[in-house]
């Protein structure tokens, strides 16, 4: 669907599926140079477990219109933004990688509009690796065949994987240039300068999930550990041999681990 936002044409995916009246709603929100279709597996499967699902394209991403967001900070409030374009007084706010420190800000910064957090593969802070960020501003191809090599797991290199005859990788390749030339380079930058995770942190007070990867080569496993260390109740899910890229790579091991968490809508 598309809406207004910012004054900017915006795009979200339901999971096929119409909002209805009185259903909680979830919010996916995609990693650096990836747009809804990072989501495919999630938003569909929970569309018809009963839940409302806004799984939108950042601007400069997927079907969005307008420049790529130069902040962490500033794509939180676009999230704030969609929320009251669309009525939505309340969510469960649920982010991968980049996606993850929008929510972890988010969550932080507007407590009364967040149900509940879960954060994916991600940590308190994620520096970029400087020749990736290069690669990005001057050499997309490259940096986009670097982050679906990096991105994913060992199994997810091969056809014989978690979803059988499908290429992970010539997905993510598909998808990212799908996006604003502009995108990756401006998403790599924002998560570079980010620097408010651990402040953020420590000023949730609500349900926490943190999913992490254990196979994870760009957001190391033990970042994600700190960052559930330094939320307070937090549950931690980690995924053995998956990659970083756990939404599609992994993504029964990712519901099974959402479903309890999420509960069933009243």
């Amino acid at each position: 669907m598309f809406a207004q936002c910012q004054n900017r044409k915006s795009y979200f995916s339901t999971g096929g599926r119409g909002h209805r009246p009185d259903a909680p709603f979830l919010f996916f929100l995609h990693g650096s140079g990836q747009s809804h279709l990072s989501w495919v597996l999630q938003s569909r499967y929970f569309a018809y477990q009963g839940f409302n699902i806004l799984a939108p394209d950042f601007p400069g991403h997927g079907l969005s219109e307008g420049a790529p967001l130069a902040s962490i900070q500033e794509m939180a409030d676009w999230v704030i933004a969609l929320m009251d374009a669309q009525n939505i007084e309340k969510a469960v706010i649920i982010g991968h990688s980049q996606g993850g420190l929008v929510a972890l800000e988010l969550a932080a910064r507007y407590p009364e509009r967040t149900e509940k957090l879960v954060i994916i593969a991600s940590a308190l802070a994620i520096p970029v690796n400087d020749y990736l960020v290069s690669a990005a501003q001057d050499k997309q191809p490259a940096a986009i065949k670097m982050m679906t090599g990096w991105g994913h797991g060992e199994a997810g290199h091969f056809y014989d994987n978690t979803q059988p005859g499908f290429s992970h990788l010539g997905f993510g390749r598909a998808l990212m240039a799908g996006n604003d030339t502009t995108s990756l380079y401006t998403d790599l930058q924002a998560c570079n300068h980010y620097d408010k995770g651990a402040e953020a942190a420590s000023r949730l007070d609500l349900p926490v999930l943190i999913i992490l990867a254990a196979a994870d080569k760009m957001t190391p496993v033990k970042k994600g550990r700190e960052l559930a260390a330094a939320i307070k109740n937090s549950q931690l899910v980690e995924i053995a041999g998956a990659g970083h890229m756990l939404p599609s790579e992994s993504p029964d091991e990712v519901n099974a681990a959402l479903l309890p968490f999420l509960g069933a809508p009243e």
